[in-house]
Formats: structure tokens, C-alpha cells, sequence
């Protein structure tokens, strides 16, 4: 199965590097608290699953496709036939004109899916005010509805998926001795600036970086097996020096940077405690 959504950072081209260092003799539930596409969770199709996201846009999608893929699908298709630029920036101005509240949990999630695939390298980023501003991208004609698509619903029905979309540390409560928790939080900057170290309400800082660690620390304490990627940059050291985490060096293909000269290979981390 495929993800649904292309996603910045997504694990698509790390899969094999994650696979090869899942824990060796299995895993009881699988908890994935930063989702995003689910390249992962995807790839193993566990039958018991806590996936989270703090994205409510995205998370409704995932509800979409699990709870009614036919609406879904047929509203898929009306974005895919009607894709102009003009007819991307009409839809996305429905979060500032008011039009958005007005829509099915259907038509959102339909909306969230045609707009990553039709904005700039599929990117979803917000302003201030909750509203998508990313510019339209270019492309050749969208394929919404893949076949993937219908796996990927199958998959979320006929398995135990919890979908929430809440803070990180309480998707992973229930994690009991025997889980696996995989987290793939939002990255530290290669190019660290000063603004990193400040705590801010919806930026992933130093501070919640410290946080997430310490999540870590006490879920593998408790018995649960964790592995975490972030970027390969001197402060993963500090961070993860407790001698319980295994950080290994890895390399990924990034094509999101809008400067041609500095896409491909980059250093990457896996850290596991088992």
C-alpha cells in the first residue's frame, strides 16, 4: 500500500533503513503519533494500530477514506477534472471566506487530498490564522484516485486503527511492555537559528524536542520498544546520549528544497531502544 498524500519528510525512501531495524522478534500494537502519509504503518499493516496526527485537516482524511471512499472518491474525481490554477485558488480561499465550515467531513477530506496533490511539492502549510497558503504547483494531470487508494481503506476496515488527532504524549497512553511506538516528528533544522531554542506554541523547538526524548525515555522504561528518525545534525548527541538509545546514521533522498542544487541524498537518524 501507498501513501495517500505526498508528504514533506515523508518515509517512502527510508522504508528499507526503518524495516530492517524494527524490533527482530515482533511487537504486540503499533503506535504511530506523527503520522502524517503513513508510509510506515502502510508497509507493516498491522492489524492493531494507534495513529495520530495533530494536522485535523489530514487526520479527517484518513477518516474519509477509511468511512466512505465511494463519496469520497466521486468528489476526487471532480477536483481531478476540474484542476486549473484558477480552481486551486478558489478552493483553497474557502478557509478564509468562510465556505470551509460549510462543508461535509467528506468535502474537506477530498479537499485536503486534491490540494497536497496539486500545491507545491505537497506541502501543506498554514498562516496564522489556520489558512493554507501554499501556491498552486505544476503538474501533469493528477491521479486522485489510484488503486492504492482502495487498499488503503480496506485496510483501515477490516484492521483495529484507532485515528486521533490529539497531542503526541496522548496517543501513546495505552502503550503497555511489548508495544512498538514509532515516532517521526517534525525535524530539527539542519541550519539551526537562535529562534529553534524558544518555546513556541506551534513550532516543533528544542523544548519539545527535550520533551519528545523524555517521552521516549519513560515509554522504554515501561517495557515498550521505540524507534524515532530525525535529521543527522550535533545536537541529536545531546540529546539522545543515554546509553538505552542506538542512534544509527542513515542517508535519504529529499527533493523538497526549491533550490535544485541542494536536493538528494541527506543525513538522516534512526534511534531505537531495543
Amino acid at each position: 500500500m501507498s501513501p495517500f498524500v505526498k508528504w514533506v519528510g515523508g518515509k517512502r525512501q527510508l522504508l528499507p533503513e526503518l524495516v530492517k531495524r524494527m524490533p527482530k522478534d515482533g511487537y504486540n500494537k503499533y503506535y504511530e503519533p506523527f503520522v502524517g502519509g503513513g508510509a510506515l504503518l502502510l508497509r507493516l499493516s498491522p492489524q492493531n494500530a494507534v495513529i495520530n496526527d495533530s494536522n485535523t485537516e489530514l487526520i479527517n482524511a484518513w477518516k474519509s477514506i477509511r468511512d466512505n471512499l465511494d463519496r469520497l472518491s466521486e468528489l476526487l474525481l471532480h477536483h481531478e477534472n476540474e484542476d486549473t490554477k484558477e480552481y486551486y485558488l478558489d478552493l483553497r480561499s474557502t478557509d478564509r471566506d468562510g465556505r470551509i465550515t460549510k462543508m461535509t467531513s467528506i468535502e474537506r477530506g477530498a479537499r485536503f487530498i486534491y490540494m497536497n496533490k496539486a500545491g507545491f511539492n505537497g506541502l501543506w502549510r498554514e498562516n496564522s490564522h489556520g489558512q493554507n497558503n501554499v501556491p498552486y504547483g505544476s503538474h501533469k494531470r493528477l491521479n486522485l484516485v489510484p488503486e492504492s487508494l482502495t487498499s488503503v481503506s480496506e485496510y483501515l476496515n477490516r484492521s483495529n486503527i484507532k485515528i486521533m488527532n490529539t497531542d503526541y504524549r496522548k496517543a501513546v497512553l495505552g502503550a503497555q511492555t511489548g508495544d512498538f511506538v514509532y515516532f517521526d516528528p517534525p525535524y530539527i533544522p539542519v541550519n539551526q537559528t537562535s529562534s529553534f531554542t524558544n518555546y513556541t506554541k506551534d513550532n516543533f523547538g528544542l523544548v519539545q524536542q527535550e520533551q519528545l526524548r523524555d517521552t521516549a525515555l519513560e515509554l522504554a522504561s515501561n517495557g515498550v520498544m521505540v524507534m524515532l528518525s530525525n535529521a543527522d545534525v550535533p545536537l541529536i548527541k545531546d540529546l539522545y546520549e543515554d546509553k538505552i538509545f542506538k542512534i544509527h546514521h542513515v542517508q535519504a533522498n529529499r527533493s523538497i528544497n526549491s533550490n535544485g542544487s541542494k536536493r538528494g541524498k541527506v543525513g538522516e537518524v534512526i534511534i531505537t531502544t531495543y
